[in-house]
């Protein structure tokens, strides 16, 4: 790894801002914005909690009125949402077999043929041997 990257004196020379030191305006500028963002982020998130507390506080009571309900309905909105995906992925997956075994037969071999060649002659292999111990 030496030789791949030898030593170059003139280094300092290549990257002249690694070698300075900013001017203190520079880091003044700096930290004043990352206080800035830094204290705006701070501001915000702390709204938000609060936001979310005042409308739980709020919604609290609605929801305990309505929970007969609403729990059944989030429940069936659940189990439709889950039901949709889970056949929206085994359609994807049926669909990929089949392009995968319409590759294998038409001889483009798709990713993973030559284990299943592998495996094919190991079972033909064992079949002929079956064969040949039942007929002694």
């Amino acid at each position: 790894m030496a030789d791949r990257y030898p030593y170059d004196p003139q280094h300092q020379n290549r990257y002249p801002m690694m070698s300075q030191q900013q001017p203190v305006s520079h880091q003044v500028v700096k930290a004043a914005t990352a206080v800035t963002a830094g204290g705006s982020l701070l501001l915000l998130s702390g709204l938000t909690v609060a936001a979310t507390v005042i409308a739980l506080t709020l919604a609290t009571p609605l929801l305990v009125i309505f929970s007969p309900v609403l729990v059944p309905a989030l429940i069936t909105i659940f189990i439709l949402c889950s039901g949709f995906l889970a056949s929206g992925g085994f359609g994807v997956a049926a669909v990929s077999v089949l392009a995968w075994i319409y590759r294998y037969v038409t001889g483009k071999k798709p990713p993973g043929a030559d284990h299943l060649d592998q495996a094919k002659s190991k079972l033909a292999m064992k079949a002929r041997e079956m064969k040949d111990k039942a007929e002694q």
